[in-house]
């Protein structure tokens, strides 16, 4: 009796804060902590761990592996354009913006888990590099890998 009372209230209570809440806030912050270790040192981003929440088109293993993001204008028209489509996301939020890089963080809605994006335009190559990690949990059950996919569908459009 005295669970489905305690049910009741919290079922009473998330539906009362649920609607007050902004579009990409939550209840819960499972945010864990930012990494330090971020940004490109000599033309490569941080690599993926071990495990399978991470993808880079850095990386040399097909676990972690993504085609990186070719572009045909300058570097910084390019990078421009990333932050154009990251702005435009209700749950991105940019961290860091320079030239030639951006890093943003991407909250989930219910939960709050936070992904680590990054978006380096490598002039020589004409393409930009690509990373994203969750900060928190092993599986992130191909969010990462669709959220690229998905950023790099709006960057062909664009």
């Amino acid at each position: 009796m005295l669970t489905r009372s305690l049910l009741s209230l919290l079922l009473v209570a998330c539906c009362w804060l649920l609607p007050a809440l902004p579009a990409n806030a939550s209840i819960f912050s499972f945010s864990g902590e930012r990494p330090a270790a971020l940004g490109v040192e000599n033309g490569k981003l941080t690599e993926c761990p071990p495990s399978p929440n991470c993808v880079s088109s850095q990386a040399e293993d097909e676990d972690h592996k993504i085609d990186a993001i070719a572009y045909e204008t300058s570097a910084d028209e390019a990078i421009g354009t990333i932050a154009t489509i990251l702005e435009d996301t209700s749950n991105a939020n940019i961290i860091t913006a320079e030239d030639n890089y951006i890093y943003a963080e991407f909250t989930s809605g219910l939960m709050g888990f936070v992904d680590d994006v990054e978006f380096y335009a490598n002039p020589k190559d004409n393409q930009i590099e690509v990373r994203s990690a969750s900060r928190l949990g092993e599986s992130d059950l191909g969010v990462n890998r669709k959220r690229i996919e998905a950023i790099r569908r709006q960057f062909k459009e664009a």
